[in-house]
C-alpha cells in the first residue's frame, strides 16, 4: 500500500464520499483532498484544471453526482452537466496529469427488463435523465481514459447525505403506523461504508474496468423496508404496491427499472471481494444511527 499516494476525494460530503474519507484515514493514507462541490465545482471547468494542476492526485474517487432521481426529471440540463459533461472533463483532467479515475455509476443505465443478472457488458438502455445522464458519464470516462474503474453499485445508503434508510426511519419517527412501499423493483441495498472499501482496494491496482459492486443477496423496495423496520424495532406495517399503482399516487416519479439485479463476478475475476450481504451491511448501519 502506497500511503503516500495523493488521493483527491470529490463529492466529499457526500452519502458514499463521507465513507471514502474516513476508510482511506484509517488506512493511514496521508495526502487526502476531500473536496466538496463549494471546493471543486465539476461544472467549472476552469476551476477543476486549477485545482487538478494545484493537487496532483494520482487517484480521483468521483463521488460527486446529482443523485435525487425525481427532482432530476425537472433539471435536466443541470444534472447533465453534473453527470456527464463533469465526467467527461474530470476524465480529461485526470488523462492530461496521469492520474487513475473511480466514477460510480448506477444500475438504473440498465432498464430492467432482462431476466436474470445484467452483466457488465450488457447493452444499457437508460430510462430517466438521472439514469441517462449517468450512461453518458461512463462512455466519456472509457472513451477518454483507459486508467479508469467504472463502479455500478445500487439502493445505496450511509450516514451521509439523505437516503431510503433515513426516510424510513423517519417517517417511524413521525408516527407513521403503515406505509406504501413499491415491491416490484427487485435490486440490493448496498452499505457505503461496504463499498468505500473496496474503492480504497481498487485504487492500489491497476485492475481497470467494469465493475458492479451492491450487498449480497437481492429483495423489494418493501422487503427492505420491512426489514429496517423490524431491525430498528419500529411497529410499522409496510403495504406493497406495484410501480405503476405508486406512481399514479405520487406524481413525478422518474422511471426505473424493475430488475436490477447485478452480476458481480468481474469483482472475483479480477482478485476483489464481493461485499457483505445487504442484511449485514442493514445491521451494521443501524447499531450506528440509532445509538
Amino acid at each position: 500500500m502506497n500511503q503516500e499516494m495523493k488521493i483527491l476525494i470529490t463529492g466529499a460530503h457526500g452519502q458514499l464520499g463521507v465513507d471514502c474519507v474516513r476508510e482511506l484515514k484509517q488506512r493511514g493514507y496521508r495526502n487526502l483532498y476531500a473536496l466538496d462541490k463549494e471546493e471543486f465545482d465539476v461544472t467549472n471547468e476552469g476551476e477543476m484544471r486549477l485545482r487538478m494542476k494545484e493537487l496532483c492526485p494520482d487517484v480521483v474517487i468521483h463521488c460527486a453526482a446529482w443523485t435525487a432521481v425525481d427532482l432530476a426529471e425537472q433539471h435536466e440540463k443541470e444534472v447533465w452537466q453534473i453527470n456527464a459533461e463533469g465526467a467527461k472533463c474530470l476524465a480529461t483532467l485526470c488523462k492530461e496529469g496521469g492520474a487513475k479515475l473511480v466514477f460510480l455509476s448506477t444500475d438504473y443505465v440498465f432498464d430492467g427488463r432482462k431476466e436474470g443478472f445484467y452483466d457488465v457488458s450488457d447493452e444499457k438502455n437508460p430510462l430517466s435523465v438521472y439514469a441517462k445522464s449517468k450512461a453518458a458519464g461512463e462512455d466519456f470516462v472509457r472513451e477518454i481514459l483507459k486508467e479508469s474503474f467504472i463502479v455500478r453499485t445500487s439502493w445505496m445508503y450511509g450516514q451521509g447525505g439523505p437516503n431510503f434508510v433515513k426516510t424510513m426511519l423517519r417517517l417511524a419517527a413521525s408516527g407513521k403506523k403503515a406505509i406504501d412501499v413499491v415491491d416490484d423493483q427487485i435490486g440490493s441495498p448496498t452499505y457505503a461504508v461496504d463499498l468505500a472499501k473496496l474503492l480504497a482496494d481498487m485504487i492500489e491496482t491497476d485492475r481497470y474496468g467494469v465493475y458492479h459492486a451492491t450487498g449480497e443477496g437481492f429483495c423489494s423496495w418493501a422487503e427492505f423496508a420491512e426489514r429496517i423496520f423490524a431491525l430498528s424495532g419500529w411497529d410499522v406495517t409496510v403495504h406493497p404496491v406495484t410501480t405503476a399503482a405508486y406512481a399514479a399516487k405520487v406524481r413525478g416519479q422518474a422511471k426505473r427499472p424493475l430488475n436490477s439485479k447485478l452480476d458481480k463476478s468481474s469483482l472475483e475475476k479480477n482478485g476483489f471481494c464481493r461485499l457483505p450481504h445487504w442484511q449485514d451491511g442493514l445491521a451494521r448501519f443501524l447499531q450506528q444511527e440509532i445509538k
